[in-house]
């Protein structure tokens, strides 16, 4: 059978790239970035976490969004105005002025979840969620990856600004691809009748359905469910390790290992690269090895606690000095908390009996996640001025990651049922129906 349900795939996962490079463009250009203005490590910390301070704002506005227009009208708009604001980011002229920038990026990038959520659910059968929605976490390795390598290129030969311009361009090329191709998969015309029904068939579960009129949830009784504070526990203490490596890898691999802008592009590029092979392979593994039962129950907290644990080798980073080994830990510390964080939002999806539901969860379950996202390079940068190093810096995001793995293994066993019966306003049992 045919699967071009693939290059959905492809679109968002390239999205979510296009997203951390621009995230990443200031981390990698920020050696320059602070010599021209002399700003200092705190100064740096705050630029870096900048664009997180709208994001969090932002994700539950978006994510209610995108059940009012719609995923494919939310992306557009998202890069197209987080494009600008990176291309604009060339003609700053000090600190308030990049603060500013990276603010409007993070404002228009809180679409990129919620929307990619929503368009997952609606395009993948249940047995294929953890693979891509892994695959679009992916993103925030590949991303990093790849924005380490071309920003560091773009600076060290046509300087920080004209990268800054470069970059902006890139997203408004994959904007013009998805206005073309994207559409829900009732009516992509691109799509065979068989994959279609097969789409529609399965992306419920096996023998399950919801009715096309059940009305979403409200966000009262959404935060009223364990399970969802499940959600935003683990992912705020996983995100917290994974956005002080986005945000402090370069200038931490530049400050032990005296390296070259060029070379800290190329070594921060491959624990991110490694990264994103690995996490593919658990997320196909919580796939393959649960069953639809087990899905809908949410047994995938069993894979996001393992990943905690394999964070937690983030202890050991500061006292490795061999260049190598510290690239096998690094590499090993990112692939648990990225692929955990990117199995949480499957696990959210998993949980949730009503599709329309899946925008709005994930949206809350990236914003606890975010702002600790907020918080991690804004501690890290007082803790490394106070003490000179990192070691107390990654001690802090190891026992965050312990909370973590406790938090998914106890929270999350209840699955989330439909705040509203099927084709009524009929409330379940015990539900509030506070209006959102």
């Amino acid at each position: 059978m045919q699967r071009r349900r693939v290059w959905i795939a492809v679109l968002i996962f390239t999205a979510v790239i296009i997203n951390y490079i621009d995230r990443i463009a200031l981390s990698i250009a920020s050696k320059f970035i602070a010599a021209e203005y002399g700003f200092t490590p705190v100064q740096m910390g705050y630029l870096f976490s900048g664009f997180l301070w709208t994001y969090v704002v932002c994700l539950i506005p978006v994510g209610l969004l995108v059940e009012k227009i719609g995923a494919k009208r939310v992306i557009s708009g998202g890069i197209a105005l987080w494009s600008t604001a990176t291309a604009l980011t060339a003609a700053t002229t000090g600190f308030a002025s990049i603060f500013a920038a990276r603010l409007v990026m993070g404002a228009s990038e809180a679409s990129s979840y919620p929307a990619s959520g929503r368009v997952i659910r609606d395009w993948f059968p249940e047995r294929e969620r953890g693979l891509v929605t892994t695959l679009l976490n992916g993103g925030s390795s590949a991303g990093p990856a790849v924005g380490a390598i071309v920003t560091a290129g773009l600076v060290e030969y046509a300087g920080w600004r004209t990268s800054f311009v470069l970059l902006g361009a890139l997203g408004f090329v994959w904007l013009a691809a998805w206005l073309i191709w994207y559409a829900p998969p009732e009516k992509a015309s691109w799509l065979s009748d068989a994959e279609r029904t097969k789409i529609l068939a399965e992306r419920n579960g096996a023998g399950q359905s919801v009715h096309a009129e059940t009305p979403p949830s409200s966000l009262r009784y959404l935060f009223s469910q364990t399970s969802v504070w499940g959600l935003v526990v683990t992912q705020a203490c996983l995100v917290y390790t994974a956005y002080l490596f986005l945000t402090w890898l370069p200038t931490y691999l530049q400050s032990t290992q005296e390296l070259s802008t060029m070379n800290t592009g190329y070594l921060t590029a491959i624990p991110y690269l490694i990264t994103v092979l690995l996490s593919l392979i658990v997320a196909r593994a919580s796939d393959r090895f649960l069953s639809s039962d087990a899905v809908r129950s949410g047994k995938r907290r069993n894979f996001i606690a393992a990943m905690a644990c394999l964070a937690l080798l983030i202890v050991a980073a500061p006292f490795v000095s061999n260049l190598t080994e510290l690239l096998i830990v690094l590499t090993l510390v990112l692939t648990g908390s990225t692929t955990g964080a990117g199995l949480n939002f499957s696990l959210a999806s998993d949980l949730l009996g009503n599709p329309r539901d899946v925008s709005r969860v994930i949206a809350i379950t990236a914003l606890g996640g975010n702002f600790f996202g907020l918080i991690a390079p804004i501690i890290t940068g007082y803790v490394v001025s106070a003490t000179g190093g990192y070691q107390y810096a990654f001690g802090i995001a190891a026992a965050l990651l312990v909370v973590g793995a406790i938090a998914t293994l106890t929270m999350t066993r209840k699955p989330i049922a439909p705040e509203f019966a099927p084709s009524t306003t009929k409330p379940y049992p015990n539900s509030q129906t506070a209006a959102v």
